[in-house]
């Protein structure tokens, strides 16, 4: 989908004052369901912008007012005639509606004309039917001189003041009875008078200069409205309904409202290229998607309770090393060293915080008078009026929350000790500053109940598809008591440690909670529910959603139907979201197409997009890790090779190991050095260290706090 086509997607809900759900796909002709309000639009990939307007303003008059009724079960009248008068119709309802309009369909109508799609350039408009210069009148007579005799004009009295779907069955039928009648004369002329049938073609009503016979008043007859019928989606344009008394009778034909509709085709320059693909994202039930912290930490628990058990049998059975030793300490030591050493950065975090709240509060502060008199200005009420003390009213910050998303995917062994102590450090500030937070990595290792996984949400052909594996971890929450957090972000910090670990671990990672594969695209449609859910729990203003990732989300697919020649019915099968795919949100009514995708971040930068779009209340922070070779890829897969972005982005990446990239799929994406994060921003030196040294390690260690206050102010700015 092209940027005109979301353009035009958006106008036609505009104008309808409804939620239509606009698709535009490889057709020849624009179709309107009623029963789905579903408007299918050509690409006109050909036409100007001016006729694009207007056929899409044109559609949506029919899919405002044309009723769904089965009209042609008692009105044996061809599509077309009824299709002329709907036309005049529809179109005086959207101006009426919409004073504006009316230039969009002159200047529609003005290109149709001037390129000739109603085939009059080299035709003399006299020989048309009396329905063709109908037609002719009411779409282009601006530019084209259409005749009519003074019984004819009667015709044109009545479409003109058609209102009612009624009204215009019966100004149809009268048309098409008076071409009839005009048709059936010619016919009897041309019978009387052999010589004269080369000057008329047969099926097509004869012109000229009508005299007043021909369109007497006698032979115009209006029926009585209330017929039973509809407009098949609300527009037409092919004879397709028998009419007639007779196998030989001859039927008034519009040529006119065929020339459009095939000049109409001719804009669209792919009918036979590959579909385009519309993709929603379900709803996810979060008590089948979410595990919770209880059942986390219970198992990690339990298992190594066992786990114990058995280590220490076999010290006994084997007789080799201590039964009593414990198997955590080392990694335990580390932890408390690391928890001990982030204070300084927590507490600068929480510094930060309370003076960007501050300043913020008092850029928002309003000075109101009380209504008590100052009596230290009582003395100057000769030349002063204002004598009441007044009082300075500070507006009360919003609430905020916090969720963070932490990745679980196999390529964040090597990176995911410094990503957790990053982590940590936010948690850390989190709870001294007293915002409510939930921690979740995604996986898709978790054991869980298969049953239970598949009913997380109803399958179906055109839906984003989460597999069945797909878990979200609530490793932490605010919720937890102090204590027991400290135990579990002991626990996580011992796992974590086991993925690329400097020393020899003794102990196993609990069953699910190995690293899997890279579900972030998943996680994504997750929060569509999860956000709403966990700021109505914690009553929040505000949600700041964090994600903490080294690398892309595995590619996202979805349901799609497969006919299977063995098979009586159709098997629901799965394919990738590519370029042919576009991504629909109904309740914000934005369609997100993947033409022109590059990299499968691409297809994460839309669902971020729809996120923000969604919650535009919500900051979207992204953390990534890099290492030194993959930063100038990565940048240039985000902002794309313009120097003047690239550029600055790389300095900065150079000199600090560090950026941040604002606006391109994250609110903020921040990009981390994985070798500054693995070095010990601590001050540690030999005893016999020369001065050389003892400088060299002093300049790592500024470097290294410099980097992290830097990314970590930015991220409080962003809260606060």
């Amino acid at each position: 989908m092209t940027v005109k086509h979301e353009i035009k997607s958006q106008l036609a809900k505009l104008l309808a004052t409804e939620d239509l759900i606009v698709e535009h796909k490889q057709v020849e002709t624009a179709q309107f369901n009623v029963h789905t309000r579903v408007l299918t639009l050509p690409n006109w990939d050909r036409a100007s912008d001016n006729v694009y307007t207007a056929l899409v303003s044109h559609e949506v008059g029919h899919a405002l007012y044309t009723p769904d009724r089965d009209w042609w079960k008692e009105l044996k009248i061809p599509h077309s005639f009824v299709n002329i008068v709907e036309d005049v119709r529809i179109e005086k309802l959207m101006k009426r509606r919409y004073a504006g309009i009316a230039k969009t369909f002159f200047r529609g109508y003005n290109e149709l004309s001037d390129n000739d799609f109603f085939e009059v350039k080299d035709a003399d408009i006299n020989d048309f039917s009396l329905a063709d210069r109908v037609n002719l009148f009411y779409k282009i007579g601006a530019w084209v001189d259409v005749p009519f005799s003074i019984s004819e004009k009667q015709i044109l009295n009545l479409i003109e003041n058609v209102e009612t779907f009624d009204d215009t069955l019966s100004a149809a039928e009268a048309l098409y009875n008076l071409c009839k009648k005009e048709l059936e004369k010619k016919q009897e002329e041309q019978e009387s008078n052999p010589e004269c049938e080369q000057d008329s073609p047969t099926g097509t009503e004869g012109g000229g200069d009508f005299s007043s016979d021909a369109g007497d008043d006698s032979e115009f007859t209006v029926p009585d409205s209330g017929t039973n019928g509809t407009m098949e989606d609300g527009v037409g344009g092919t004879d397709s309904i028998p009419v007639g008394n007779g196998t030989n009778s001859v039927e008034p034909q519009v040529d006119t409202v065929k020339a459009l509709e095939d000049a109409i085709k001719g804009l669209n320059s792919s009918i036979h290229g590959r579909e385009n693909v519309y993709i929603e994202l379900p709803k996810l039930d979060l008590k089948k998607t979410i595990v919770s912290n209880e059942t986390i930490h219970n198992g990690i628990r339990e298992y190594w309770e066992l786990e114990d058990v058995e280590y220490k049998q076999n010290m006994i059975d084997y007789g080799f090393g201590n039964p009593d030793k414990d198997r955590f300490e080392i990694v335990d030591r580390e932890y408390t060293k690391f928890k001990r050493d982030a204070q300084k950065e927590v507490n600068y975090l929480v510094k930060e915080f309370e003076c960007k709240k501050s300043a913020d509060a008092y850029a928002r502060a309003t000075t109101a008078k009380t209504g008590i008199l100052d009596t230290t200005k009582l003395h100057t009420y000769k030349y002063n009026e204002d004598l009441f003390k007044k009082i300075s009213v500070v507006p009360d910050g919003k609430n905020h929350g916090l969720i963070f998303i932490l990745d679980w995917s196999g390529s964040m062994a090597h990176v995911m000790m410094d990503t957790i102590k990053q982590l940590y450090n936010l948690i850390w500030f989190c709870k001294k500053v007293n915002i409510p937070f939930d921690v979740y990595a995604f996986t898709n290792c978790y054991p869980r109940d298969v049953k239970e996984m598949i009913l997380r949400y109803e399958k179906k052909e055109g839906v984003a598809l989460v597999e069945d594996t797909f878990s979200l971890l609530n490793l932490f929450t605010s919720k937890t008591k102090a204590k027991e957090l400290e135990t579990q972000l002991l626990n996580i910090f011992r796992i974590a440690n086991t993925f690329h670990s400097e020393w020899h671990v003794e102990y196993r990672v609990p069953i699910g909670l190995n690293l899997s594969g890279t579900p972030l695209n998943e996680t994504l449609i997750t929060l569509h529910t999860l956000i709403p859910h966990f700021q109505k729990e914690n009553n929040l203003q505000k949600v700041q959603c964090v994600i903490l990732t080294d690398g892309e989300g595995s590619p996202l697919r979805y349901s799609k139907e497969v006919d299977r020649h063995w098979e009586d019915s159709l098997y629901l099968g799965s394919a990738n979201v590519g370029e042919h795919c576009v991504i629909r949100n109904r309740r914000t009514g934005h369609n997100y197409s993947c033409y022109g995708l590059g990299y499968f971040s691409d297809v994460t930068n839309l669902l971020l997009k729809d996120l923000r779009q969604s919650f535009p209340n919500t900051n979207f922070i992204g953390f990534r890790i890099l290492s030194g070779r993959d930063a100038g890829q990565f940048v240039r897969q985000q902002v794309g090779y313009d120097e003047k972005v690239y550029e600055p982005i790389m300095k900065d990446w150079k000199k600090n190991k560090s950026f941040s990239i604002r606006n391109v799929g994250y609110n903020t994406y921040f990009g981390l050095s994985s070798s500054a994060l693995n070095n010990d921003s601590e001050f540690e030196v030999q005893q016999d260290a020369t001065k050389a040294q003892i400088k060299r390690a002093f300049v790592k260690s500024l470097n290294n706090k410099k980097m992290n206050k830097k990314i970590l102010g930015e991220f409080v700015e962003l809260v606060a």
